[in-house]
């Protein structure tokens, strides 16, 4: 395999390294939220909540809409359920 694939899996891992972003993508994989309801969720600030999506955009793993002037978030897609699925599955083994 290209070193540069194995480079974009080890980034990718490493976004899933932070506490907070699990937290999110896990609130997020129940159900669409808004910043506002993530952060009432994990107990923060609504810009600490911000600052992680920005990070979560880039990297793919959740999306949005907006509704008026509210913005959703949810999981990117089938993969990135799968992937924090699959982590919580080795961790309560």
């Amino acid at each position: 395999m290209e070193n540069e694939i194995l480079y974009s899996l080890a980034e990718l891992f490493k976004i899933f390294g932070d506490p907070t972003r699990i937290r999110i993508l896990y609130a997020l994989s129940r159900q669409e939220l808004c910043v506002q309801d993530i952060a009432d969720a994990l107990d923060m600030s609504q810009s600490a909540i911000s600052h992680q999506l920005r990070i979560l955009k880039q990297s793919a793993l959740v999306r949005f809409r907006r509704e008026g002037k509210t913005i959703y978030y949810s999981l990117a897609d089938d993969h990135v359920a799968t992937i924090m699925a699959q982590g919580l599955e080795h961790v309560c083994e």
